[in-house]
């Protein structure tokens, strides 16, 4: 899985203790969600003293920007980053929806 080579590239070249590590790549996410916000509003020609900045490809590649961070993150503090988003996604899914995601009706009992 690519998420688990770019934790792996991340963690060789730390110099940070793990737990410092953990954090700022939970923090990591705030400062990509901000990049969205700032797109959205360079799309929207927002502030007028900058006009148009950004176009929608712009934002659809920051909201990219912010899955991979969430995955890196996720990748960094479990071993099994893809089982526990399937896991909350299926939650959401039945929550959401009422009825079983894909996972789970493919689930092994």
């Amino acid at each position: 899985m690519a998420i688990g080579e770019i934790v792996g590239w991340l963690d060789e070249n730390s110099e940070l203790p793990p737990d410092t590590e953990k954090l700022l790549r939970i923090m990591k996410l705030t400062e990509e969600a901000g990049e969205v916000t700032q797109a959205v509003i360079g799309t929207m020609g927002q502030n007028p003293r900058k006009g148009i900045t950004h176009s929608w490809d712009d934002v659809q590649a920051e909201l990219c920007d912010v899955m991979l961070t969430a995955m890196v993150a996720l990748a960094t503090i479990t071993p099994d980053a893809r089982k526990a988003f399937d896991a909350h996604l299926a939650r959401v899914t039945n929550r959401s929806l009422g009825k079983p995601s894909p996972t789970q009706l493919n689930a092994v009992p």
